[in-house]
């Protein structure tokens, strides 16, 4: 008779998800460097970053997007804790903090294309800021998921240009 072998299924391994970090630090020449750096060693891609200035002119805020695994940004998070010119950190849960994005988008708008897209303004509640004899252009801005929304009826009409600004993000 033979032997059944029996295999324990694969591990699966835990699907990476998008993480949204603040970062407080010294607000001096080369910190934005140090901090991608230690992102770059690990492989990962920076999906979103911006970085302004805080309340006081000496600190400014980082807002990064990452989409990895839990423990990798484990170690990340310590290695950033570990540069000097990082104040503090805060990973903001899905659901803790307000998140926003800004969107500025060019798109044909000929003939009752204009008149559509005026329509879809209004109900994204997002503002036309120049109009010309052949385009729109829209202002909007909101969750990740409002502008990724708008993008898709407003790519309809024909995207001539478009620009997104990062993430930001305050805990609640």
């Amino acid at each position: 008779m033979a032997a059944i072998a029996l295999i324990p299924p694969a591990a699966t391994a835990p699907k990476p998800h998008v993480h949204t970090i603040s970062l407080f630090v010294n607000n001096k020449p080369g910190v934005l460097v140090r901090v991608s750096l230690v992102f770059s060693r690990r492989g990962f891609n920076i999906e979103s970053l911006v970085v302004s200035a805080g309340a006081e002119g000496r600190f400014s805020r980082m807002t990064i997007v990452v989409n990895v695994d839990e423990s990798p940004l484990e170690q990340v998070t310590k290695q950033l804790n570990k540069l000097i010119n990082v104040i503090k950190i805060l990973e903001h849960d899905p659901g803790t903090a307000v998140e926003r994005e800004l969107m500025l988008v060019k798109v044909h708008a000929e003939g009752d294309a204009r008149a559509r897209i005026m329509e879809l303004a209004d109900v994204f509640r997002v503002s036309i800021v120049d109009v010309t004899a052949s385009t729109l252009t829209v202002e909007a801005s909101g969750g990740p998921e409002k502008l990724e929304a708008l993008r898709e009826l407003l790519g309809e009409f024909g995207i001539v240009e478009l620009s997104r600004t990062g993430r930001i993000a305050l805990a609640r």
